[in-house]
């Protein structure tokens, strides 16, 4: 198969990036392949909502800005800050036009929110399921936008670059994305689509860990085969953790409790009901989430308890129905009576500052690949996102990426000999895996090494235990890949293979501590 433009995610960046192509270039074939349901996407699962300036009588861009790099540590770009915020009313406006509902006042302006970090209240949102209702609105356009084609069920194995194309002399310093190998699950075949431009828009990696908030398909598979194609990964060490995920003795993905929830003035206690985060932050429970998940961890470590509580008792009952539909079910559910006890909170993997380098259009150190959202490091975020600057990153960066490829379409240097030169996908020699229970066997042991070792609070001693594991299983791994025919949980492994060891290599070169990132033997 061969196209303009492969898209390779269906979240809030991927699909508002091929939304406004499919607009400007009616006439280009833009596919978007997601490696499950359509609408399967980190986007999907956003509670909270989308930080953007609206008020400006009581609020304006500087303070955005500022709280943004406050919570990033200092380690932002800040000229990438300034051009998200003050980009942001305008893509909001453009939401809007696409179709989604974000709750607003009698009077038509939007109902703000407040989250951790925030010095005023600028959240947009629509209920506590805004990521939902964005999904369903991007969808609802690409669907309708003739020249858009969604591949569901498709999962990319790597990226298509010279390394492939037969007789071509290795060169990693000039390195040139030609599209990808795609897994189509259905038919259970490996197809090769072929592209003038590339989009990774992959989301997260929580799935590298052991408890995450983060959706089963987030197991960092562009990041993972953009550094095997050998584009620049970097800050890899920053993965911020939430600290309210609803508490469960079960492993995978877990419940948020949105950070929305202590904005509108829920307090956090341990088991026994005593408040603590006065003892760590001057700001409590609307700290930066670095702050705060470090507080609970540290009080779990002290009592030995295996949660915190969450206290909603003395917040408006009706309010809180009507804001948080979903958290107020969902604990009804797990048997919770939230207006009579406190709901048990533990932090969860939840967000990754790093990944996949980019400029300000959105552009890789690969030619002709771009990258938005989660699985880039933009320099938005810096060392610790601020609450609910990712929907709004992925909607500037994918306006940004947009533009740009555009740009170089209507341009058309494209090098079509190497293109028109690509081989399909060889599986000669491969054999199926009988026992899927040995990736099932190392998949679990990475996660629990690195919650046990890579986690919230790290150590020079844990890390280089860590390292040590981590090159036990890659070698393990590596020998299932060289004999195995491809399936989706063995390529998966493998991309987790690859974070894990990302994430312990640049956690072993930092010096000092920053943001989402602390060891304790930096102090």
């Amino acid at each position: 198969m061969q196209a303009d433009i492969l898209v390779i995610g269906s979240g809030i960046s991927g699909l508002s990036y091929a939304i406004k192509i499919s607009e400007q270039m009616p006439d280009a074939k833009i596919v978007i392949v997601t490696k499950s349901d359509e609408d399967e996407s980190n986007t999907k699962y956003a509670q909270g909502g989308l930080a953007v300036v609206t008020d400006f009588d009581k609020d304006n861009f500087e303070k955005h800005i500022e709280d943004t790099m406050r919570a990033g540590d200092g380690e932002n770009k800040r000229e990438v800050v300034e051009m998200v915020v003050k980009e942001g009313p305008e893509r909001v406006r453009e939401l809007v036009d696409w179709g989604t509902k974000f709750d607003t006042e009698k009077g038509g302006d939007f109902k703000l929110g407040r989250e951790g970090g925030h010095t005023e209240n600028r959240i947009v949102h629509h209920k506590d399921v805004t990521g939902l209702e964005i999904e369903r609105a991007l969808l609802e356009t690409a669907n309708r936008s003739k020249n858009i084609e969604i591949l569901d069920y498709h999962y990319v194995i790597d990226l298509i670059t010279p390394h492939h194309v037969p007789g071509k002399e290795e060169n990693y310093e000039n390195v040139t994305c030609y599209g990808a190998y795609i897994l189509d699950e259905k038919l259970k075949k490996i197809k090769k689509i072929t592209a003038k431009i590339t989009l990774v828009a992959t989301g997260g990696a929580g799935h590298v860990y052991k408890n995450t908030t983060n959706p089963s398909i987030a197991t960092g598979d562009g990041i993972a085969f953009v550094h095997r194609a050998r584009g620049k990964v970097s800050n890899m060490q920053y993965y911020q953790f939430h600290p309210t995920a609803l508490y469960s003795k079960r492993d995978g993905m877990l419940f948020l409790i949105s950070e929305a929830v202590r904005g509108d003035g829920a307090k956090l206690r341990t088991k026994s009901g005593k408040s603590f985060m006065q003892k760590y932050d001057e700001r409590e429970e609307l700290a930066s989430r670095d702050i705060v998940a470090r507080a609970i961890d540290h009080e779990m470590k002290i009592s030995g308890d295996e949660f915190v509580g969450l206290d909603c008792r003395e917040m408006n009952q009706e309010k809180f129905k009507e804001h948080f539909p979903n958290i107020y079910k969902k604990c009804l559910e797990e048997g919770i009576n939230l207006f009579k006890q406190q709901i048990p909170v533990v932090p969860a993997c939840h967000y990754l500052m790093g990944g996949i380098e980019v400029d300000i259009d959105g552009q890789s150190s690969i030619k002709n690949l771009f990258a938005v959202g989660e699985c880039t490091n933009s320099g938005l975020h810096g060392a610790n996102r601020l609450a609910s600057n990712s929907l709004l990153e992925g909607l500037v960066f994918g306006h940004k990426a947009a533009l740009k490829s555009v740009e170089l379409l209507r341009k058309n240097d494209f090098n079509f000999d190497d293109l028109n030169a690509i081989p399909e996908w060889n599986e000669a020699g491969m054999k199926i895996m009988d026992e899927m229970v040995l990736i099932t066997y190392l998949r679990r042991q990475l996660q629990e090494m690195m919650s046990d070792l890579v986690g919230i609070v790290r150590s020079n001693e844990r890390l280089a235990l860590a390292k040590k594991k981590q090159q036990e299983i890659y070698e393990a791994v590596t020998e299932l890949y060289n004999y195995s025919i491809l399936s989706p949980q063995l390529s998966e492994l493998r991309n987790l293979v690859n974070v894990s060891y990302l994430i312990i290599k640049h956690s072993l070169e930092m010096t000092k501590n920053k943001g989402a990132f602390y060891n304790k033997d930096l102090v």
